[in-house]
């Protein structure tokens, strides 16, 4: 009988290459697989799983919903979507609330936000400054966004209006502003390319200057936000304010949500403007507020800071070239190309860690981890050495 990679094999398109296990259930930070072996999830599911795996007020919001109401489309109102929205704002700053499925789509709707508010205060201004090694999604739009040719050129002709300069360097995008140069979309802490915070002064310096230029502020907080930094919001740390942010992730707990919340000034939508048939729906809003009340109810927040500087001593042990990370979004780096080589040995030991490239190991563990699971996991990572 085919095994399970071998039948996804024949029916799976290839898009990525996947590690040699297949997980059948999990609980809290624990993952286990078809055979029953347990393994120690610091990966939650690419930042995903904030709070675990199968945590009983998720499961219980889901059944309970699943048993009312799964979906009306947004031709209609649903109380789980409006109390979410409620509630994001109460947590992050005066705005309204766009539901979409996935931090690709949300991070599509910040894009035509910021055309359309050109369109009105820019004389029709529509190139967004991003930043090389970003990354913002897989959509046509999103993957040039993101300054990774390796993901966005199989694809040419890209669409037109994305300036890429280097991250953490206030003057390139000040060089990079022209009449044509509508908004500045930043992640505030780079997560694909291995968990690279912004320096500080940094992201209050283009806060300043999309002020003074009349310009957008977009954040990608779609892997920070939520506590995983250890403040609601990562750009917390830096004492601003975006003018568009976009979420997705770890915002369903599992279910597929995204979201993207426009302050007043940027609040440019109108009816028919944009859409989703599935965004907001009863089912992953019930799932995201469970998720919220969870962390708020728990102070996963704070913890989630105590627990990153936990785990980033540990890392500090491996001897790796550098350790780098905010909260509960650490990762470090080896001077010869041996990540892939050492994510493969962790998983041997019963350990997920995310080698992003040959060099570069990222972590993003539920915030629920405590010190049994951070100790456990550097023993391991030491053995893996």
């Amino acid at each position: 009988m085919p095994t399970t990679p071998e039948l996804a094999d024949r029916y799976l398109m290839q898009t990525g290459r996947r590690l040699p296990v297949t997980f059948v259930r999990g609980r809290g930070c624990l993952l286990f697989d078809d055979s029953g072996r347990e393994y120690l999830d610091l990966v939650a599911g690419i930042a995903v799983n904030l709070i675990g795996h199968a945590h009983p007020d998720v499961v219980a919001a889901v059944t309970a919903q699943a048993g009312a109401l799964i979906h009306t489309s947004n031709l209609y109102f649903t109380q789980p979507q409006v109390e979410l929205a409620q509630r994001l704002v109460g947590l992050s700053f005066p705005s309204r609330v766009f539901f979409c499925n996935s931090g690709s789509e949300a991070n599509e709707a910040a894009i035509k936000i910021a055309r359309k508010w050109g369109t009105r205060n820019r004389d029709s201004a529509f190139e967004i400054i991003t930043t090389t090694g970003s990354f913002h999604g897989r959509t046509l739009a999103a993957v040039t966004a993101g300054g990774q040719h390796k993901y966005s050129d199989p694809f040419k002709p890209l669409p037109e209006g994305f300036v890429h300069v280097a991250y953490n360097d206030l003057n390139a995008i000040k060089e990079a502003t022209s009449a044509r140069t509508v908004a500045v979309m930043l992640e505030p802490v780079m997560g694909e390319i291995g968990v690279i915070p912004a320096a500080p002064g940094y992201l209050a310096g283009v806060r300043s200057w999309c002020d003074e230029h009349n310009l957008l502020l977009i954040l990608d907080e779609v892997q920070t936000g939520l506590g995983r930094t250890g403040r609601w919001f990562a750009h917390q740390h830096h004492g601003i304010t975006p003018d568009v942010m976009t979420l997705a992730k770890g915002l369903g707990g599992g279910l597929p949500i995204g979201a993207c919340l426009a302050a007043p000034r940027a609040d440019v939508f109108e009816p028919g403007d944009h859409g989703s048939t599935f965004g907001g729906n009863p089912l992953a809003c019930s799932a995201a507020l469970a998720v919220l009340s969870v962390i708020e109810r728990d102070g996963l927040v704070g913890h989630a800071a105590e627990m990153g500087d936990v785990l980033h001593e540990a890392l500090l042990d491996l001897g790796a070239k550098e350790v780098r990370g905010l909260g509960l979004m650490q990762a470090f780096e080896f001077d010869e190309p041996r990540a892939k080589a050492f994510q493969q040995s962790c998983l041997d030991a019963g350990l997920i860690v995310n080698a992003v490239d040959e060099h570069s190991v990222r972590l993003v563990p539920p915030l629920i981890i405590g010190n049994a699971e951070i100790d456990g996991a550097h023993t391991t990572m030491r053995g893996a050495l």
